[in-house]
């Protein structure tokens, strides 16, 4: 069960000493490290809680969750990275997160782009990248991650969820993370686009995307490009999908 003493051997245990917080219950772990950084907290500063009141997702969505029963935390990032490649650290989050899984014995995780955590084709989590941009440099990246632990919430049957305890999953999820975060190598995105493409159940599908100016991408998703955007094969050549909401289609 997690509390600060958890998240402290979490990051200890990934080779990272940082500041920690953890609530009880809280509006959002995303939402109290957003200030937090704004404020001055160095990167891997890490944020948790039992329970949340007003989790968010992607495009303004909610998160649910079951308290006691999912892992959800925030980490402060500072990366030496154009805004441009910033879809790069959820693939590597996501990457990351399927990893942590597999070897708590969840094999079947994968993850569907842009990111979403599968587990037996069902969505058990999801990942929530926000930065704050100045000087087209980042100022911070606060990278937020929510998982369904032993059973989805009430009322979302369609959900899935991952069998692990909190603890073990967080810390093999920031083990793997620190080894692949290293924004400022030249070699970045190629590693974290090989590394995701092995774990993307999107790759090979046929997909539909509404993308951010409401356009509708239909194809096969074929590729990640270097900057994690995917790259779609449609009836009139190919097509980059950066940013929208994506289904698959088989």
């Amino acid at each position: 069960m997690l509390d600060d003493q958890a998240l402290s051997r979490a990051l200890e245990r990934a080779g990272i000493r940082a500041p920690v917080r953890f609530d009880e219950v809280t509006r959002s772990t995303q939402e109290t490290a957003l200030g937090m950084a704004s404020d001055g907290a160095p990167e891997w500063t890490l944020v948790s809680a039992r329970h949340q009141t007003a989790g968010r997702g992607r495009l303004g969505r909610t998160w649910q969750d079951e308290p006691g029963r999912a892992l959800m935390f925030s980490l402060v990032l500072r990366p030496d990275l154009s805004p441009e490649l910033g879809g790069l650290l959820t693939l590597l989050a996501g990457t990351t997160l399927v990893r942590a899984c597999a070897e708590l014995g969840s094999t079947d995780a994968a993850c569907r782009w842009p990111n979403d955590l599968l587990v037996a084709g069902r969505k058990a989590g999801g990942i929530l990248a926000e930065s704050r941009v100045a000087g087209g440099r980042f100022e911070h990246v606060v990278l937020g991650v929510g998982v369904n632990l032993g059973a989805p919430p009430p009322g979302l049957p369609e959900a899935g969820a991952v069998e692990a305890e909190d603890e073990a999953l967080l810390t093999g999820f920031l083990r793997a993370f620190a080894e692949g975060y290293r924004p400022a190598d030249p070699a970045f995105a190629h590693s974290v686009t090989a590394a995701y493409r092995e774990v993307c159940a999107t790759l090979g599908t046929r997909v539909r995307a509404r993308t951010s100016t409401g356009a509708i991408v239909e194809g096969s998703a074929l590729d990640v490009d270097g900057t994690g955007a995917l790259v779609v094969g449609t009836a009139t050549g190919t097509a980059l999908v950066r940013f929208g909401e994506l289904e698959h289609l088989e």
